[in-house]
């Protein structure tokens, strides 16, 4: 039988729900630490370690973070889940989405898509349901859902041209390795890699197939032998990023308009969210100009993958990376833009919580947490008392950003209330849920 981890994340729903029953159980909870990871994603678009939206509830609880946030790809399929898993295990938490979109203003300009320019990863943050499927925003989830089937498909096409014999069925192949059918490249690279393991399944001829398809010697090929998150990464490259024989340089039509985006999500009351690479590419290299232009688009936060911004041993290296992040987060900071950090989990390896204690990170711990706090206040808030960050209300009632600020970091600061406190709530009317929650971030106690 399977440990409660495994039925953790589990495909079927039911099975996760009692797992999490048994983990609650079993306690052993640390105290919350001053560590958060706000960006996160589950297996409804690709974890590193194949991890459910309760299993990573679960697993930052006990690593005691202070709050977590689930973000998949074009979807929200995670979210219902991953609020119950984190109002039962008492974890603050929020709910994103990650896509790429095309930003008109900078479509001349690599941004924070290598090798793509004006291809930009955006994020809406703070969702509390997910929008009715006749909705605007609704068919727009759909419909990011269904163009990126579509490129998945023209994309195996492509690569199957290539790859003969081996022939790759996407909807028997890749589909199955998702919970609910939102395939990206990583499903389709181990797809890919599965195949060739149960066609080949004499090493050396595998080796050979690879090689002569992907113009690459033995030597190279048996180094990632035994190394299969190695081999993984190195397959992805050679088959569909840039370069790769699946590769096709993407146009403005490609993906959906930022504007339309962040219109989207702002129907849904979230946050609208910037996302931020490392500024090694053009448009990057201003961050003043950029936040500017994405704030007069009403993008109201931004968010960082610290450690790809900080964490390399050779030194000069690492004192760019860091002077470009500290330029950012001043940038950010000078406009009263709350910053999102977490570590993303779409690859093996990658770490389950930022190193806060890391000299680059110290000198921004505060504006980090509070901007998870305000991810989490605005989570709250819009839940039981229907105010959302965004809301020209909220803006009414605090003109200055900074007192806006403020007052949904008190919120968010409070400790993940236990189910007699959010009972309470649910029956109270959004006035008296307001009230009751401001008093509460004041005095910072329920």
């Amino acid at each position: 039988m399977l440990d409660y981890l495994q039925r953790l994340s589990s495909m079927e729903p039911d099975m996760r729900g009692l797992a999490l029953k048994e983990a609650l159980q079993r306690g052993g909870f640390p105290p919350a630490s001053e560590r958060v990871n706000m960006h996160l994603h589950s297996f409804f678009s690709y974890n590193g370690e194949g991890w459910s939206p309760s299993r990573i509830a679960y697993e930052m609880k006990r690593l005691g973070v202070y709050s977590a946030a689930l973000c998949d790809f074009d979807v929200l399929h995670g979210l219902p889940e991953f609020l119950e898993a984190a109002d039962m295990l008492q974890l603050r938490a929020a709910v994103a989405f990650e896509s790429r979109v095309f930003f008109e203003e900078y479509a001349d300009q690599e941004i924070n898509s290598p090798g793509e320019p004006g291809v930009f990863y955006f994020m809406g943050m703070g969702f509390v349901e997910k929008p009715a499927e006749n909705s605007e925003p609704g068919q727009m989830f759909a419909e990011l859902l269904s163009q990126s089937h579509q490129r998945n498909r023209e994309l195996v096409a492509r690569i199957n041209s290539r790859l003969e014999p081996l022939v790759l069925d996407y909807e028997k192949n890749v589909l199955p390795l998702t919970p609910a059918g939102n395939a990206t490249e990583r499903h389709i690279t181990q797809a890919f890699y599965n195949l060739a393991q149960k066609r080949f399944a004499n090493e050396n001829e595998r080796l050979q197939f690879w090689s002569s398809k992907l113009d690459t010697p033995i030597d190279r090929l048996q180094e990632l032998v035994g190394n299969v998150n190695a081999a993984l990464e190195f397959l992805r490259g050679k088959l569909m990023k840039r370069g790769g024989l699946g590769y096709v340089q993407p146009s403005a039509e490609t993906f959906p308009r930022l504007d339309a985006v962040i219109a989207m999500i702002r129907q849904c009351r979230a946050i609208p969210m910037s996302a931020w690479l490392d500024g090694s590419l053009p448009g990057e290299h201003n961050p003043e100009e950029q936040l500017q232009c994405l704030l007069d688009k009403k993008v109201e936060a931004v968010n960082i993958i610290p450690d790809r911004n900080w964490n390399f041993k050779d030194p000069e290296l690492q004192k760019q990376k860091v002077a470009a992040l500290d330029r950012y987060v001043a940038a950010a900071t000078a406009l009263q833009l709350p910053i999102n950090v977490g570590t993303e989990g779409n690859k093996p390896g990658q770490r389950l919580v930022d190193d806060f204690e890391a000299e680059a990170m110290q000198k921004h711990h505060e504006v980090f947490m509070e901007g998870a706090q305000i991810m989490v206040g605005h989570t709250r808030l819009l839940r039981y008392a229907d105010l959302s960050y965004i809301d020209d209300r909220a803006k009414t009632m605090f003109p200055q950003r900074q007192q806006r600020n403020r007052f949904f970091a008190q919120v968010g600061a409070l400790p993940a209330p236990e189910l007699k406190i959010r009972l309470e709530l649910e029956k109270m009317s959004a006035e008296n849920a307001l009230d009751y929650l401001s008093e509460a971030g004041t005095k910072q106690a329920w």
